[in-house]
């Protein structure tokens, strides 16, 4: 399941008391800010979330696949996000609970 730009504004509104309004026009100038830094080259530091960078790849020749026909592909500069030590254990600890209670259902069954 995945959560949409929508169920953020919802959360986000629930939270803070604002209007789906107001939210969804912090959220649109957080996404914007992001954009933009990015399209100037800058790097997007938050801590405890993450880093959003720009990588260079450098041209290429590629395959089509179906047909084996090959075509060369222009370098270009693609974002990416590197997630901080901080969310990466958090989202390891909340999902690890849910996969423990499994685990230790079937380990527990095993032992006896």
């Amino acid at each position: 399941m995945s959560v949409t730009k929508a169920d953020i504004v919802e959360e986000i509104a629930l939270q803070t008391g604002l209007t789906k309004i107001e939210t969804q026009a912090v959220v649109e100038g957080f996404l914007a800010s992001v954009r933009n830094a990015l399209a100037e080259g800058k790097a997007i530091e938050i801590r405890g979330f993450g880093s959003f960078k720009i990588r260079k790849r450098k041209g290429r020749m590629a395959r089509n696949p179906k047909t084996g026909q090959a075509y060369p592909v222009k370098e270009q500069y693609v974002p990416y996000f590197k997630v901080s030590k901080e969310f990466k254990a958090f989202v390891d600890e909340h999902l690890g609970r849910e996969s423990q209670g499994e685990k230790g259902s079937v380990e527990e069954a095993a032992q006896g």
